[in-house]
């Protein structure tokens, strides 16, 4: 959903999104009401394959669900799955 006004939202990014972007955090200004839609906004904007669904999103240092709405001011990470050995 999108809000008729825009909120700032620092986004820090982690793993093959931080790659994709090129970029460790951005503030975007954005009219995205929770992290599920800011995050298919910028799969949009950056060509991310990864669906919604396998991506973790965490708002001001708290993992969160991805219908959690957001404020002004917010820090959201975005953090796909990880593969380790």
């Amino acid at each position: 959903m999108k809000s008729n006004v825009e909120i700032a939202v620092r986004v820090v990014y982690f793993a093959m999104l931080r790659e994709s972007t090129g970029a460790e955090s951005e503030t975007v200004r954005t009219a995205s009401l929770t992290p599920r839609d800011l995050y298919e906004e910028l799969r949009k904007r950056y060509g991310w394959k990864l669906p919604a669904g396998v991506v973790r999103a965490a708002v001001n240092g708290a993992y969160a669900p991805m219908n959690t709405p957001l404020q002004e001011g917010d820090e959201l990470a975005f953090i796909p799955p990880v593969a380790g050995g």
